[in-house]
């Protein structure tokens, strides 16, 4: 998230497209509790997107990006991984970092017919060189419902290169609905708060529709947009990079 004008205030699963996708999978597993799942299990993922939105923000400038993933789970509910995307919001900002590394762990279960997920999340730029660091410390935790999940995120840092913003939230809700023979919808409403920053918080939103072919392949087309100020969030020619966009993905599990 971030508007990339100011070397101060800079910016993803990105909740446009690969990321919502992702949030309704998770919504989906946790509500199968049942099905039998080995001890140990270790995938691995590729994926391109048109755009590479996160909380409704471009992070690649409305262009292009690919992602590499890994994810590791245990039977008991303990998960960690690591995902790596190409940016080119620090660039825009006057840094150097051309890639976003996330590393996160966490615990997923059930109480009932609730099913609950909590972990910490890192954000990392390398080599990012601006003024305030933009790698962001994130605890979360969300409850899911049958479809339906609530998600809440709290930075433990400053946000994404925002001065003062320790203790910024977000807030997403969503819901994940099956239509069958691999098709699924995955609506979407998230606030982000930016602590200090109040100019800089909004509202963003998403539909996806997502094709499972088999085999680890899924397809995704959302629109994607949000209410935040088209003055702040701008590329450095002048693009609204909150403005509500079709944002196409396809995303291999292996």
């Amino acid at each position: 998230m971030h508007p990339t004008l100011s070397p101060l205030t800079p910016r993803r699963l990105a909740l446009g497209l690969l990321c919502a996708s992702a949030a309704g999978a998770w919504a989906q597993s946790s509500g199968a509790a049942a099905a039998a799942t080995p001890e140990h299990s270790l995938s691995f993922n590729v994926g391109l997107t048109s755009d590479y939105r996160y909380r409704g923000i471009s992070q690649s400038r409305l262009k292009p990006a690919v992602s590499a993933g890994a994810d590791y789970s245990h039977a008991s509910g303990l998960y960690a991984g690591a995902w790596l995307t190409s940016i080119k919001w620090i660039k825009d900002a006057g840094g150097d970092a051309a890639a976003e590394l996330d590393l996160y762990a966490g615990y997923k279960g059930s109480a009932g017919p609730l099913a609950y997920d909590v972990g910490v999340l890192r954000y990392q730029y390398p080599r990012a060189h601006l003024a305030v660091s933009p790698n962001t410390t994130e605890i979360y935790g969300a409850l899911s419902y049958g479809v339906f999940t609530a998600k809440y995120s709290h930075a433990l840092t400053n946000l994404f290169g925002f001065a003062d913003s320790k203790g910024s939230g977000y807030l997403d809700l969503s819901a994940n609905l099956d239509l069958g023979d691999g098709w699924s919808v995955v609506p979407h409403v998230g606030r982000q708060w930016v602590r200090h920053n109040s100019a800089f918080s909004y509202t963003d939103y998403a539909v996806t529709l997502n094709k499972d072919f088999g085999h680890g392949l899924v397809a995704s087309a959302a629109v994607v947009g949000s209410n935040a100020d088209k003055a702040l969030y701008v590329t450095p020619s002048g693009r609204f990079t909150g403005r509500t966009a079709l944002v196409l993905g396809l995303k291999y599990t292996f």
